[in-house]
Order: C-alpha cells, then structure tokens, then sequence
C-alpha cells in the first residue's frame, strides 16, 4: 500500500483527537464509572471480554467506555493492553461440569433431568422500548434474594448424558491431549478442533451468527432442522499450579456460556440412528455466540475438511482482523490510487484497453 501523510498531518491527527476528548469530558451528562457500566451494560461487557480474550469486567467495561459504547473498538483495546500483560502461569484445565449453573435451559426435553432454570432473560417478554420518563416510580426496595436450590440443581445432569445412556450419540475419539493456543501462533487449515472452537470463542459475535445463519439456510431459503440440546451459563473456577507446592489452586472464578447442539445425522456415509452433539463455550453471558458455535462445529465436522468452512471460521470472523482492514481504508492512499489513475491512462494512451483479454499487448 502506498501512504503519503498530507501537510500537516499530525496536526490534524492531533486535533482530531482532542475534539474526541473534549466531547467526552464535557458531555452534559456525568462519566460513568466503571462499577455502572459492569452492573448497566453487562452484556455489552461480556461480549468484550470474550471478543478479546481476556476476563476482567473493569478492564472491558473502561474499555467500552473509552470506546463509546462500539464494542469492537473496545475488544480491540483490551487486546492491545492483554498484549502488554506478563504471563505468569497457565490455567489449568477445567471441566465444565463443575459449572455452578445460573440459567439452564433444555429445549430439546419437557422433563429432563434437572431443573429448567431460567435466570436472568428477556427471552420470554415483549420487545417494549420503556423509556425513563414513561417509566413508573420506582419504590426503592432491597433486592431479591435468589431461590435457594440444591448442589444437585445448581449441578444438573447434562442432556447429552441422557442420549449417551440411550446408545444415541456418535462416538469421537478424544481431543488433542494440548489445545491448541490461538494467541500465542495463527490457526490456518486444516486445523484441529481445539483451534477452530477457540477461535470462535474470540470471534465477532455478529459474523459468528451470521455464518451460522448462511450454513442452516438451504439453496432455497428453507432453514434446515435445528436442534438446541442445552444452554447454561455459570460460574466456573480458574486454577493454576502453585509454584512452590506443585498442588492446583483456585484463584478465582469466572462466568462462561456454554451450549449443546444436536444433529440428525443423515449423509451417505454417517450413521443414521445416531445424532451428532456440537460444542460451544465463550466468555461471559453470550448465548448468541455459544449457539452460533455449536452448530458450526458440528457443521465443520461433518463438511469443513472438504468444503470453506473451516477457513471461513479460522480467518474471517476475528472482529479485529477484519475490521482492522476495512477501517485501513480511511487512512490516506494517494499513491496507490495516483498510480491506478496513470495505468488507467496508459492503457487508453497505447490502445491496449481494447484489446482482447489474454492477447500480449505491447
């Protein structure tokens, strides 16, 4: 690419963001502070935090503040200040059914085992726009207690145990004794699955949904059956080794979504009284993404090693990646688009832009 920086270019960089600065400092209304962005906009900072790759909820909420609430810039400054951070040691593996389950969710069965627990969602109200004024007064009053519930409720067994039990799950054979680490070298296909589910797991949620959609749409515009076997989301405990002991220790906890989806397995050479189960996990409450990721890999699975998909799921849904090159865009290209100017009149000039295509033109 060929950049020209204009006379007094870092000037008008300057000025530019000074004039960011001071419509931030002197909004009319007060800045808000990074414990209301965690508590107002939870959502917004989960989908950050798992965009980047890095859970700290003041981290992404300064983050999303300093962005004006564009959760792509803000993923893209997290990254940036995870890439100034020391590594001081590597999580351990943890198993998901350690989760403590806050919102747990069965489509596929009426009764499965365990509770249904619906937690914290607007799935099931109308889409009404309340706004402050027309909302009623609010009588301060202390909040609600949770509902009690058993280790067993907060623990439910998972629905893909029940399949299992019934001899009606394709067996895989284990993973990869090493995930693959996706911040530390690039994943290019073929990869193995570890690498496409963690770079899912940092995708931009909307071209994750979005290829999602295009993969379940067929040429006619039927949507093919999906099945959604389980949502939950959770806490889950981080532990490392301890330097001096050697012995595993919990640092700290953090929440995760992570979803099941189930396939009706019917190509030429699979099994057809099996069904096939995806995966997805992603940071934070994110059950667009975790859904989104399920399908696709069991999508992968059964048609990415011959088709586009895998590569489409390794190298084109980082939000930063492709949003890097569109927002290039603006940045100066005098040079280049100077130089396409002078071979467009070239060609008119020698006659060669009439020509037929594949003749040797001199």
């Amino acid at each position: 690419m060929g950049y020209s920086g204009a006379r007094g270019g870092l000037e008008a960089i300057l000025a530019a963001e000074r004039l960011v600065r001071d419509a931030r400092d002197h909004a009319p209304a007060p800045w808000a502070s990074t414990t209301q962005i965690t508590a107002r906009f939870r959502l917004a900072v989960d989908r950050v935090q798992g965009e980047a790759g890095l859970y700290h909820e003041p981290t992404a909420a300064d983050a999303f503040r300093q962005a004006e609430g564009d959760t792509l810039e803000a993923a893209h400054l997290v990254r940036a200040h995870r890439s100034t951070l020391p590594r001081l040691a590597v999580s351990e593996a943890v198993d998901p059914d350690e989760m403590v389950v806050l919102r747990r969710i069965v489509p596929a069965h009426r009764t499965p085992d365990g509770p249904q627990l619906l937690g914290r969602t607007t799935d099931y109200t109308g889409r009404r726009l309340e706004r402050p004024a027309q909302a009623p007064a609010r009588v301060p009053t202390e909040a609600a207690e949770p509902p009690e519930r058993t280790p067993e409720q907060r623990h439910p067994t998972r629905f893909s145990a029940l399949l299992r039990s019934l001899d009606l799950l394709v067996e895989h054979p284990r993973p990869e004794a090493e995930p693959f680490d996706v911040t530390r070298r690039p994943a290019r296909p073929p990869a193995p699955r570890s690498a496409v589910l963690a770079s899912m797991a940092r995708a931009e949620t909307g071209a994750l949904v979005s290829l999602w959609y295009r993969s379940v749409l067929g040429p006619d515009g039927d949507i093919h059956e999906v099945t959604l076997g389980e949502v939950r989301h959770g806490h889950l405990p981080l532990r490392v080794r301890h330097p001096h002991t050697g012995r595993s220790v919990e640092i700290g906890r953090f929440r995760a979504t992570e979803t099941e989806a189930i396939e009706d397995l019917d190509g030429p050479d699979e099994d057809r009284t099996r069904f096939d189960v995806g995966y997805g996990m992603c940071f934070g409450h994110n059950e667009r993404k975790a859904i989104a990721m399920a399908n696709l890999d069991i999508a992968c699975r059964r048609f990415g090693r011959t088709g586009p998909l895998e590569q489409l799921l390794l190298l084109t849904t980082d939000g930063l990646d492709s949003a890097g090159f569109l927002e290039h865009l603006k940045l100066p290209h005098y040079v280049t688009f100077r130089s396409m100017v002078e071979r467009k009149q070239a060609m008119r000039a020698t006659g060669t832009a009439t020509e037929p295509p594949g003749r040797d033109c001199q």
